[in-house]
């Protein structure tokens, strides 16, 4: 069994890491016309940082808000099928799940899932995103507070700090050739699209690669059923008429 301070450990290293990263959202945020009380808000309010990142990225390139606030509302409702498969997992008290569902990201549901018991889950997703909720909302003041003082923000290519962050969670959870694929066709299909299209629009257009992926393997699968089945059929009758010509 999994000790305690094992699970603390690697929940803190998360949290203080990702953490960390909302210095870069508040500084981009800023750069992208918002001011510090909005910037707050969205780290507060939302707290998922690939949908704040997309906002703010949409509204620096002169999207509209509300095609740019689309796209983030699509980059987070990958945070609902997380939550289909936690609250199985944690089994939490029903005043609790409201308050925990905030927490349902990324991070916290990579660690919870790495658990080998459902008390270790709990306290991984617990020390994971209180230590991340803290750190990411004071980093996010920071970052929007000392904007003025950093200067040109793509000087410094802080808005790519988190997207990296997420790229580099993502890339471990995609251990099957369809989850590869589906990643694949979205990378294309975004920056494909992203000089011929307005700022945002890519981002909701990538993500129809999942149900295009997904429908295109369970044809193929079907197919092959389907073969299968024909030749089972096709054998069965084979041996049926072997044996009635022995006889």
């Amino acid at each position: 069994m999994k000790a305690d301070s094992a699970v603390v450990r690697d929940a803190l290293g998360v949290g203080v890491a990702v953490g960390l990263s909302g210095f870069a959202f508040g500084v981009t945020a800023a750069g992208a016309g918002l001011d510090v009380l909005q910037i707050c808000a969205l780290s507060l309010l939302v707290f998922t940082g690939a949908s704040q990142f997309a906002l703010v990225g949409a509204l620096a390139a002169g999207g509209n808000p509300f095609t740019a606030a689309a796209g983030a509302f699509f980059l987070g409702t990958r945070n609902a099928f997380y939550g289909l498969r936690l609250s199985q997992l944690l089994a939490l008290p029903r005043p609790v799940r409201p308050f925990a569902a905030h927490w349902v990201i990324d991070e916290t549901t990579a660690v919870s899932l790495a658990q080998p018991t459902r008390r270790a889950a709990r306290l991984g997703f617990t020390v994971t995103g209180l230590t991340l909720y803290v750190l990411w909302n004071l980093t996010t003041l920071l970052g929007a507070l000392g904007a003025e003082a950093i200067g040109d923000t793509n000087a410094w290519g802080l808005d790519a700090a988190g997207p990296a962050v997420f790229l580099a969670l993502l890339a471990p959870m995609l251990r099957t050739t369809t989850e590869r694929i589906v990643a694949g066709v979205a990378v294309v299909l975004g920056l494909g699209l992203l000089p011929v299209l307005p700022a945002g629009v890519p981002v909701l257009i990538a993500a129809l690669a999942a149900p295009a992926v997904l429908w295109l393997d369970g044809r193929r699968i079907g197919s092959r059923k389907e073969t299968n089945s024909r030749k089972a059929i096709t054998d069965r009758q084979e041996t049926n008429n072997r044996k009635g010509t022995d006889r």
